[in-house]
């Protein structure tokens, strides 16, 4: 079987693929992937075994909705190109941007010979958008759902989760738990991309230079990074750091270094029921989470007992941050991650058998 994974940014941003490719890895199957390069810089490896379509068009994530969508047609015609090409057997959609792009091919090439993996709710309250994911959703072969909460926003109730946990991290979990855990500074550390100005602002304003704590941001850097990082050089703030592009290997040394990590996100429509990738990585690393109060993962964390729901606006932001850490029950604490891992890793499976059966050959039609 010829299948075609359909990627909407670069390879470097795209490792949930890996939860479709590490079992398309175990068949012979002819696997494909399109990607988009958006900036022209540096981008990690192709996947072993993979053939490769780049589209390359440079676009940041802040441009005008008028560019996107010329950015998204051309998009859509590269797409069409190499389905025409190639006659792929069945594809894999990597979010839900070109599913919605594609969702006349999809349904008439493909029906319920696709997986849909929806991992992007900005468009949910313009309803022509919403009625064309549920469309998509319809007819495929399955969808996976990259949080729980996305599934208030589809109407098919055979639904699965696709949880973006890396499986190599699960042979360094101990990095954190083997280092000893020191009282001053505690280094709170970002990774992944540096967006979301505003409340990252507000961090800086209640840590900057304040001796407890040290603020480490390691990622792409586009205009909101830059605006930051001009402001700490502007008010001399000496203990917020931006070490920029980075691996994704490299999260192991990131994890060895970390007290706190920073999984903070505005709550706008996109990222208030979101499950970051950082949020795997917490609590397979064991590092104590920070989440926006009122967010999905901020009430997972809560309940789950491996974080710390906060508000960066509060003016008593860096004394309940200083006061969660000093009182955490350790022991508890890792029971809690790994409680919450096995339940992660049980769902994962369960996934893995729908994509064994999507990988046995198409569905009848």
């Amino acid at each position: 079987m010829k299948i075609l994974m359909i990627g909407f940014g670069k390879i470097y941003y795209m490792s949930y693929m890996h939860f479709y490719l590490d079992q398309l890895k175990r068949t012979d199957h002819e696997v494909h992937l399109i990607y988009w390069d958006r900036d022209g810089k540096q981008d990690v490896p192709v996947p072993g075994g993979v053939v490769a379509h780049k589209f390359e068009h440079h676009m940041e994530d802040d441009a005008p909705k008028w560019r996107k969508l010329r950015a998204f047609w051309k998009y859509r015609r590269a797409c069409l190109r190499l389905l025409d090409a190639e006659r792929f057997d069945s594809v894999i959609v990597l979010t839900t941007m070109p599913g919605v792009v594609l969702a006349d091919v999809l349904r008439k090439r493909y029906p319920h010979n696709y997986i849909f993996d929806y991992r992007d709710v900005t468009f949910e309250n313009v309803g022509w958008f919403k009625r064309k994911v549920n469309d998509v959703a319809r007819h495929s072969r399955a969808t996976f759902v990259s949080s729980d909460a996305f599934r208030t926003y589809l109407t098919d109730e055979s639904i699965h989760t696709s949880h973006n946990l890396l499986l190599d991290s699960l042979q360094h979990r101990e990095v954190r738990r083997s280092a000893p855990r020191a009282a001053h500074p505690i280094r709170i550390r970002h990774w992944g991309l540096l967006g979301h100005e505003e409340i990252n602002r507000q961090i800086i304003e209640r840590l900057g230079n304040d001796p407890r704590f040290e603020l480490h941001y390691h990622g792409r850097e586009q205009e909101a990074a830059r605006n930051l990082k001009a402001k700490c050089e502007r008010e001399a703030i000496r203990n917020v750091f931006f070490h920029g592009l980075y691996r994704p290997e490299e999260r192991y040394e990131f994890a060895k270094g970390t007290d706190l990590l920073h999984n903070i996100f505005t709550n706008d429509i996109k990222t208030q029921p979101a499950m970051a990738n950082k949020f795997y990585d917490g609590i397979t690393f064991y590092l104590p989470q920070l989440c926006n109060v009122g967010s999905y993962m901020g009430t997972q964390v809560t309940r789950g007992g491996f974080g710390l729901e906060c508000d960066p606006a509060a003016s008593t932001f860096a004394d309940d941050l200083f006061s969660y850490y000093q009182s955490i029950p350790w022991a508890a604490f890792e029971a809690n991650c790994d409680a919450r891992l096995d339940q992660v890793l049980k769902e994962y499976q369960q996934g893995v058998a729908v994509i064994a059966e999507f990988l046995a050959g198409p569905a009848a039609v």
